[in-house]
């Protein structure tokens, strides 16, 4: 039996009240938080800004970006990605700030043929200087249900997770010389494009435009972040108490990242000598 409609809306409103003192806990309005960048019409907000798509078709790809800058924090996104026959398609989710020496942090969703796992590609810049790419096959079925792919950026790491699960770390390592992305912030972009040239199979697989539109969808974005605008911070003294400022992984967290680096990694650029003649990176050999 439903609820009287004044029960209704007393609870409604409680949830919009617990929603507004709790942001962690709550899903944000795309509409509020995203600008389309580009793609027209073939990026659409649904739901009362609940959901968001984006779609590839033999004209154009689509794609968007955050209102906000973000230095530091938890950043939730679920996306689902182009079922089918994907083969060609990118879908791109990073952070990135702007300039020749910019830093950025990359979740990039290589599309195979029907049936053939994706590519989770994942790359971190810093100071302009990328080249650390690490790939990754994914446990599930991408285009069937919403998953959540997490970035936790605190002054210590960048960390990468799918579903909660961390599949890659990069610490904090200034003291031996090497650049750490803390100092610029950084917009959230997504997009959704035509790479047939070498996203699948280095190019050898093309895109079928038959299957198009190409459709990518995301929701349950949740940002316990610090924004950025004007020069200064959101962030005040208290944030250092946030459970992700200080977060690390524990041992639980570093096995369940062994596991999926064992079982699921197909590239690892610290172990690619025939690109790295002369020696691999320096943060590859900091144990």
């Amino acid at each position: 039996m439903a609820p009287p409609a004044s029960s209704y809306n007393s609870v409604t409103s409680l949830i919009l009240v617990l929603c507004t003192l709790i942001v962690i806990s709550c899903a944000s309005n795309f509409n509020q938080e995203f600008d389309i960048t580009w793609g027209g019409s073939r990026a659409q907000v649904l739901n009362n800004g609940q959901l968001l798509k984006l779609s590839l078709d033999r004209g154009s790809g689509s794609g968007f970006q955050s209102k906000n800058e973000y230095l530091f924090g938890k950043i939730d996104m679920q996306l689902k990605l182009v079922p089918g026959n994907s083969a060609g398609t990118v879908t791109a989710y990073y952070f990135s700030s702007q300039g020749p020496t910019h830093d950025e942090i990359d979740f990039e969703f290589l599309g195979n043929l029907s049936g053939d796992p994706y590519t989770l590609h994942t790359n971190i810049f810093t100071q302009g200087k990328g080249n650390r790419e690490q790939q990754f096959r994914l446990w599930f079925d991408p285009t069937i249900n919403f998953h959540t792919y997490t970035i936790l950026w605190n002054p210590r790491h960048v960390i990468y997770m799918v579903d909660g699960i961390p599949i890659r770390d990069f610490k904090n390592l200034e003291s031996r010389g090497i650049a750490f992305p803390k100092n610029q912030p950084m917009r959230i972009y997504s997009s959704l494009w035509d790479a047939e040239d070498w996203a699948t199979r280095g190019g050898l697989i093309k895109t079928d435009w038959s299957q198009a539109p190409f459709i990518a969808s995301y929701q349950n974005f949740i940002a316990d972040a610090c924004t950025w605008s004007f020069g200064t911070s959101t962030c005040a003294s208290g944030t250092m108490n946030k459970a992700w400022w200080n977060q690390d992984l524990d041992a639980t967290s570093e096995e369940r990242m062994r596991w999926v680096q064992k079982n699921y990694m197909i590239y690892n650029y610290c172990t690619d000598m025939k690109r790295f003649p002369q020696g691999v990176p320096p943060e590859c050999s900091v144990a």
